[in-house]
Order: C-alpha cells, then structure tokens, then sequence
C-alpha cells in the first residue's frame, strides 16, 4: 500500500505521527463506454466555452460563480488556507462508541506509526480499547475540511470519515404516522422468522453475484461473439414465488419453513470433520 497522507494524531499536548493508507478498495471490473454502431471508444474532452482549445488538467483552475459575478480559485489559492495547510489530526473529544449513528461513517483509512518509537500509538490504541471509546477528530485532506471517527481495527488504528450533519437527510414518510395493529401472532412468527435466520456474521460468506457473473458474461462473449445464448450460459431462471399475493401470516409461515428447509439441507451437504490423531 501506498501512503496518501502524513501527519500527526494530536489530543492535548501528546502527538503520534501516523502515515495514512485507504482502507478500502474497489473490486468492480472496469468497464469504458464506446459507441453502439461501430465500437468506436467514448472519451471526453475538456474543451474551453472560449477559445475552444483542449485544455490539459493542469492548466485548470476552479471558479465559483454566484449569477452575477466569477471568482477564479487558483491551486496557490486553495493551498493558503490555513486549514489545508495543516497536517494534523486533531483528538476532538472522546466519545462512547456507541453514539456514532453508522449512517454518518464514509470512507476509512489506517493510520500506521511514523515514528522510531510506537509507544505512543499502542497507548492510544490500548486506551480506546479498555475504555470502549472512539475519538472523534477533525483534519484537513484533499482540499477538504473532515469530521471522522478514530477507532481500533484488529491492532491498527484507523480514522473513518463522518458525513456533517447537514448532508444526512431527514426521512419524514407520512405513511408511518398510520396507526397498524399487529397481532400476538404475527409477532411470534415474525420472531420465528429472524431465528430461522440468525447467524454470527462471517464476510466470507458472501460474494458480490454481479460482479462474477459480469465476469462470467464477458468470458462467453469472448469465447464465443455475438454468438452467445444467455440461458446457456447462466441457465434459465425459474419464476419467483413473490408474484402471487401472500396474506402476512401465509408469508411468514411459508419463509420459515423454507429457511428451515434451506438450512438443514446445507448441514446436510457439509462434510464431517475428521478427528485430529493423538499424538500426531
């Protein structure tokens, strides 16, 4: 990994230089765009309203305009705010983990010790774990202003970036002020339901189906063009149950009995574990 940032992590007068790496990566197969008739790619210009001429990226500067008047922001000027000129990650305050609503995390990165000595970093780290707290910070990147969550991963410390405030929308639905009666029953078999799917939850479990059967889609056309028999490739898919109209209760009751059905027939398939020798 390649370290996108450098700075220091400052609560009170104790400072911890870290070196910053994106926590996360994408793994969508990369597609381009090309025209239907001919195949012929699709790129995209940065062409001046003015004079008309290409212009490179870096002879681009960034302007805001309020419908009257244009004020040209140039790279130099950005680079002077004292904000952007900072390279710390400032310990706001301290908080119990459990008051970071998820919906406001955003991107996550780890921090690692740029320092000879990690005494500081394992102290922070150790704290935050024995008093089940996170540390909200503030520190500038990319030209931008971040509010984030510093917390422990494993034994690495990482910052996840929070949404302001302002960007988290209100879900005001006025269907939910209706007044709904929900029997003993349904309850008992909704509960019913969340049992027959409990689990502890292992990432590695799941696979981003769309992401292998793109894959799957451009290997056949490869192999075999315009040629390609997509029920031969994938197989026909049945029809769903979900088009027939279900009463609550007959739902319920019919998905755990499925579930149930689905589960026993897994345990059924794995294989049994062999004992471990004695004295091997």
């Amino acid at each position: 990994m390649r370290a996108i940032w450098k700075g220091a992590v400052a609560f009170g007068l104790v400072n911890v230089p870290v070196k910053v790496y994106s926590a996360t990566e994408d793994h969508d197969i990369s597609l381009h765009q090309v025209h239907d008739k001919d195949g012929g790619r699709i790129r995209y210009q940065r062409r001046c309203e003015i004079c008309g001429e290409i212009v490179e990226y870096k002879n681009i500067d960034k302007a805001y305009d309020d419908g009257e008047r244009t004020v040209v922001l140039t790279s130099e000027d950005l680079a002077s705010l004292p904000v952007e000129k900072s390279r710390e990650i400032e310990v706001v305050e301290f908080v119990p983990s459990d008051q970071i609503d998820p919906i406001m995390l955003d991107r996550a990165y780890y921090l690692e010790p740029d320092s000879k000595s990690t005494k500081a970093y394992v102290l922070l780290r150790r704290t935050l774990e024995e008093t089940d707290r996170t540390a909200i910070v503030q520190f500038s990147l990319r030209q931008k202003s971040r509010l984030a969550a510093l917390r422990v991963r494993g034994d690495v410390l990482m910052i996840q970036t929070l949404l302001w405030q302002d960007e988290v929308r209100e879900a005001t639905f006025p269907s939910l002020d209706e007044k709904v009666r929900i029997s003993a029953k349904e309850k008992e078999m909704s509960a019913a339901l969340v049992e027959s799917f409990s689990s502890d939850f292992d990432p590695e479990n799941f696979k981003d189906d769309y992401q292998e059967q793109l894959r799957t889609l451009i290997e056949a056309k490869l192999e075999k063009g315009e040629a390609l028999d997509t029920d031969e490739t994938f197989g026909e898919t049945g029809e769903e149950e979900g088009g027939n109209v279900l009463d609550l209760m007959e739902a319920l009751r019919r998905s755990v009995e499925k579930n149930r059905e689905k589960k026993g027939s897994a345990g059924a398939k794995k294989p049994a574990k062999s004992a471990s020798k004695k004295g091997a």
